[in-house]
């Protein structure tokens, strides 16, 4: 269930967004107890720099509840397998992490919380799934921030849906809409989930076509229309494949049968009856101030807070 949301909403890629601010802040940046706290303060500054700049009426700080889904593994067994880290002592399903960002995360968490930013991660979804879900349900337009190119398959002009990437910190952002992407990559949103899932992505573990880099990919899509018309194209011996281009994508049939699920964003997540306004007040003002002096927050919790008014 999810309440209504009318006016402009921003959904924050939150990983994203503290492993930047993470290797962006100094690591000099230290709580009283000496506690590296960079990746906390990193993103409450980026909070509130996107708060003053884009002036959102709701706020979501979307989380990975499960950065490797199950049911995206069983379609695709490698899909972010080399990120898993086996000889962790927590199991083999623990993604790497810097050791000295993971203790900052529940800090992070904990902060957002006391403030009263919106925070929500379904289980056996990735933050990607939830924004999917958000930006299909918002009733206005929708700013999506992140560092992950795979959310440009939701820019959507029409609806007012772009992707804020940042170049550096959160202060230089590429407003990415369909131009962007017609301009960088030959094909709009709707193409975009189309042109990554036949290129592959080594990152995430995602194989792709063998031969069929960005931009054959994105030429045909611009011929064929979308994944459907290319594998029609395949079947049309009249069509202007190559041979070569024909026998890849015939191989290739198993991974393209599993891969669009896997690459395309959930956007029927059930997500949590939250409000998603930008807080009028500190949630817990008690547990807020505990969080600033055990963190040693100092102005970067203060200029959030005077930004969001409260």
């Amino acid at each position: 269930m999810m309440r209504d949301v009318t006016g402009r909403l921003m959904l924050l890629d939150t990983a994203s967004l503290y492993f930047r601010a993470y290797f962006g802040v100094p690591e000099s940046v230290r709580a009283p107890d000496g506690t590296p706290v960079n990746a906390v303060r990193g993103l409450l500054d980026f909070i509130d720099r996107l708060v003053r700049d884009h002036r959102p009426d709701h706020l979501v700080a979307c989380m990975d509840a499960d950065w490797r889904p199950q049911w995206r593994v069983e379609l695709i067994p490698s899909y972010k397998a080399h990120r898993v880290a086996e000889e962790h002592a927590a199991g083999p399903d623990e993604e790497v992490v810097p050791d000295t960002l993971s203790p900052q995360v529940p800090a992070i968490e904990a902060v957002l919380d006391a403030v009263g930013i919106a925070r929500v991660g379904v289980a056996g979804y990735e933050a990607d799934d939830v924004i999917g879900t958000f930006t299909a349900r918002a009733k206005g337009p929708v700013d999506i921030v992140t560092g992950d190119r795979d959310l440009y398959q939701l820019v959507d002009d029409a609806r007012g849906v772009r992707v804020l990437y940042p170049l550096k910190g959160v202060g230089t952002l590429q407003l990415t809409d369909e131009a962007v992407l017609r301009g960088k990559y030959g094909v709009d949103g709707s193409g975009y989930a189309d042109l990554a899932l036949l290129r592959g992505d080594p990152s995430d573990g995602l194989p792709g076509v063998p031969g069929i880099g960005e931009k054959t990919a994105a030429k045909l899509l611009a011929e064929y229309g979308d994944l459907a018309g290319i594998m029609a194209a395949v079947e049309d011996r009249r069509s202007k494949l190559t041979p070569t281009q024909r026998r890849r994508l015939d191989e290739a049939r198993p991974y393209l049968a599993v891969a669009p699920k896997v690459v395309r964003v959930a956007d029927d997540v059930p997500l949590p009856d939250v409000s998603t306004a930008l807080p009028g007040a500190p949630r817990d003002p008690a547990g807020l101030q505990t969080l600033a002096v055990r963190w040693g927050l100092g102005g970067s919790l203060e200029r959030l807070l005077a930004t969001l008014g409260v």
